[in-house]
């Protein structure tokens, strides 16, 4: 393996239609092809006015998600908070974390240590 990997983040797999987002948002799970040992790295794009997607928590992976275009809410456990461009968000694993894109939509960036299989997934967590 290289000491370093360049790919744009437009080439990597795009997953968001196995989940059912296909036609509303991007969802590409990098961290492969990267070739990334211990880092997980996520691109996410929602489309606006999109409603909340799946919330997820892990057992063992803190996440820093930072907001690189668009504007939205996200939700931690129990709170709602307002996010915008720049805005970093530091999550503590156990945390029961979602977001949704304000009117513009939103571009988010989410990465932090590798755990695989560590996660758990309710599709109908953060529900209005």
């Amino acid at each position: 393996m290289s000491d370093f990997t360049h790919r744009n983040l437009k080439q990597v797999h795009d997953s968001a239609p196995e989940f059912g987002f296909g036609e509303v948002a991007e969802l590409r799970f990098a961290k492969d092809e990267l070739d990334c040992e211990r880092t997980g790295f996520t691109y996410h794009r929602v489309a606006p006015n999109t409603p909340p997607g799946f919330g997820h928590r892990h057992d063992e992976a803190e996440e820093v998600y930072v907001v690189i275009a668009g504007s939205g809410r996200m939700k931690l456990d129990d709170e709602i908070i307002e996010i915008g461009p720049l805005d970093a968000i530091r999550v503590a694993p156990q945390v029961w974390r979602s977001f949704t894109p304000g009117p513009e939509g939103i571009e988010v960036l989410a990465f932090g240590a590798r755990h695989d299989g560590d996660g758990e997934v309710d599709p109908n967590w953060w529900v209005e």
